[in-house]
């Protein structure tokens, strides 16, 4: 029986057909894997996902965490899952091996977590965020610290947050309040309160490793006085033992409408809670330099926009793959031309809109997987570059891939489950059914790491002329190859590819215009309608992208992803033109706007 969780031969198809993951293994750090190794790593991760942490999927969303004002808790099945997952050794499977990873590429274990992800994305966003948490302290922590803390993480034994957010400040990091102490031992002491803290506490291990923003008195202004700091909720001893309680509390649990299963807390941070030696304040051990803890966290962040992203993909082709499951099997009314009510019903997937439904859903989401998968092998290359220029090309398209591949699933995936709880009819309106919490989980996720307006101007702002458009160039020079061998294909790929070059060279023109106008108010206004148009774009070249992989060959599989790609080209891609009009216009409605006309 096929999975409703993901699709295995489309994995399978972006994997080896598409990406060519296999020839990674002629680079040394993948050098002892093989493509048997990658496939059963995919399959181990569906059993997990299937077996550990899709059954209790509904029940974490219908009884989520509680705190009694001591301890958190949580439903049973969520440690158990957990437990499974670090047994099977999945926290490290793409971390070096000196660490206690297993050194896949970042390729495979994107695609393996996943299946976790689609089976159940609030359990799954402990490990997720411990992995980004692990991955930041073992490029930027010391020896000593990656021993307390990265190895105990990589077993499963702690977990890891990231402590960013405060009330007052929300993503405006330059306001932030909390400050640390420096201390005569070279630690420091911790004040202050963070906000929207996945998996801040609970009791599903030993410890939980915060990665803190904080300002260290004395400091420049702004985000480049930010520091960072491990601030364990216990201490841990010189031979690895668990010391006494930290002075972190939990101040209380938000209660979100989707991701219900991991814990989203308050911290508050020296308030006197626990008093380590007597002394006030939560005690935080420094990473890296002072004054340098933004750059840090950004790699931890980047990693953890990408893993939402991944989420998003994950909850968005779930709810296709059951919709599509229902829509064969349920029989509803007959074709428009058929007017005898005698004659038999047929399954609602007959019905044309419902086709236009599921092709809409199809063409988001796994436009939106081949994105993923493919940042992820950037992510293997700029690691394992033979040369300066290698990693640098690998980098500079991450760079302005990823605000990309963070926002356009958080939009279009959940677009997707919008559209698979109408093919379910009233039915996915109810609780009985798992669409309508895939959209709750999925809503989410616009916000997470980031809005859309953050990417935005991210993206606009910042990756589209970093290093004069160096990005931005290497990304056209990417399509140009895929549309030059389109081209040369003939047929729908010679006109998808005509049509994708088109707008490549539109947008590239429309961004010159914007920042050649010298109103960089007016370019910056609409940059959330940049990001879509830009994404479209790129969702659109991965679809040329998987038309020259599947290339002559037929069947079902073949087929369908065709007729995806064909819809998005004729029902999606259209979109770009009116946007990039407006892009052109400068326009300045929503600038000029003024607060009192509301």
């Amino acid at each position: 029986m096929k999975s409703v969780l993901l699709s295995r031969q489309d994995l399978d198809f972006l994997l080896f057909d598409w990406l060519r993951v296999e020839e990674l293994t002629r680079r040394s750090r993948f050098a002892d894997h093989s493509r048997e190794t990658f496939a059963a790593t995919l399959d181990l991760c569906e059993q997990l996902a299937t077996r550990y942490f899709a059954p209790h999927n509904k029940k974490s969303d219908a009884n989520e965490p509680t705190f009694d004002g001591t301890t958190v808790t949580i439903i049973g099945e969520v440690k158990e899952a957990l437990n499974a997952c670090a047994e099977a050794e999945l926290i490290g499977m793409a971390m070096d091996y000196d660490l206690g990873g297993a050194q896949l590429p970042a390729t495979v274990a994107q695609a393996g977590f996943a299946w976790l992800f689609a089976a159940n994305v609030g359990t799954a966003g402990y490990p997720m965020l411990t992995m980004a948490n692990a991955n930041l302290l073992a490029k930027f922590g010391s020896a000593e610290q990656i021993d307390a803390f990265v190895r105990p993480m990589l077993a499963g034994r702690f977990f890891g947050t990231m402590c960013l957010s405060e009330t007052q400040a929300g993503s405006s990091l330059a306001d932030i309040t909390t400050r640390a102490e420096p201390q005569p031992d070279g630690t420091y002491r911790l004040f202050g309160s963070k906000m929207w803290i996945s998996g801040g506490d609970h009791e599903l291990t030993d410890n939980i490793v915060h990665l803190v923003l904080a300002k260290i008195p004395g400091g420049p202004a702004g985000t480049k006085g930010i520091s960072l700091f491990i601030v364990p909720k216990y201490l841990v001893g010189p031979d690895g033992a668990l010391g006494e309680r930290n002075d972190v509390v939990l101040a209380g649990l938000n209660h979100k409408m989707g991701y219900r299963g991991i814990t989203n807390t308050v911290l508050n941070f020296g308030e006197g809670g626990h008093r380590p030696g007597g002394e006030p304040g939560a005690v935080g051990y420094l990473v890296g330099e002072a004054h340098r803890g933004l750059n840090y966290m950004f790699h931890m962040m980047n990693e953890a926009r990408l893993g939402v992203g991944m989420g998003a993909i994950a909850l968005g082709y779930t709810g296709y793959l059951k919709s599509l499951d229902y829509a064969r099997s349920r029989p509803q009314g007959r074709p428009a031309t058929t007017k005898d009510p005698a004659t038999e019903q047929v399954p609602i997937i007959e019905h044309a809109d419902v086709k236009r439904m599921l092709l809409a859903q199809k063409s988001y989401v796994e436009g939106a997987l081949a994105l993923g998968l493919y940042c992820a092998r950037l992510v293997d290359i700029a690691h394992t570059a033979a040369s300066d220029a290698e990693s640098e090309h690998a980098t500079a398209l991450l760079d302005i891939l990823t605000p990309i591949a963070k926002s356009w699933p958080s939009q279009w995936c959940l677009a997707a489950n919008d559209l698979a709880i109408q093919v379910h009819g009233g039915y996915g309106y109810t609780r009985e059914y798992d669409v309508e919490q895939h959209y709750r989980d999925n809503r989410l996720n616009p916000i997470h790491e980031g809005t859309h307006g953050i990417q935005s101007l991210d993206l606009l702002g910042r990756k589209v002329v970093q290093r004069g458009g160096a990005s931005l160039a290497a990304l056209q020079q990417a399509m140009a190859e895929s549309i030059a061998a389109a081209r040369a294909a003939g047929g729908q790929l010679a006109d998808a590819a005509a049509q994708l070059d088109a707008v490549v060279q539109r947008l590239v023109t429309v961004t010159a215009g914007m920042f050649a106008s010298g109103d960089i108010d007016a370019a910056l206004a609409n940059s959330a309608i940049y990001l879509e148009a830009f994404g479209h774009m790129v969702i659109a070249w991965m679809w040329l992208e998987q038309l020259l992989a599947v290339g002559q060959r037929t069947g079902d599989f073949y087929d369908g992803k065709r007729r995806a790609a064909q819809y998005f080209f004729r029902y999606e891609l259209p979109r770009v033109g009116p946007q990039l009009d407006l892009l052109a216009s400068l326009d300045r409605t929503t600038l000029e706007m003024q607060p009192n006309w509301f």
